[in-house]
């Protein structure tokens, strides 16, 4: 018997930002809570691979959000 089953999901971190940037903007989650938060929003089969592209790039999942998006542009100072 044979099973099927799915390669697992690659994030890269521009993926990872973009998602976690709109989260934000709807205000889901604030720049402020820990980047563990985010596992709230992704299915754990995913977030496995998610952590792993977050270690590969230096987070901590400790760290805050704030911190995974880094510098942003603002249009009305």
């Amino acid at each position: 018997m044979s099973v099927n089953t799915l390669p697992p999901v690659r994030y890269s971190l521009d993926v990872i930002q973009d998602e976690v940037r709109r989260l934000v903007q709807k205000g889901v989650i604030s720049r402020q809570q820990p980047i563990y938060t985010l596992c709230q929003f992704i299915p754990p089969r995913e977030w496995v691979c998610l952590e792993g592209e977050l270690e590969k790039c230096d987070f901590l999942l400790r760290d805050r959000i704030g911190d995974l998006l880094g510098h942003e542009e603002w249009d009305n100072d």
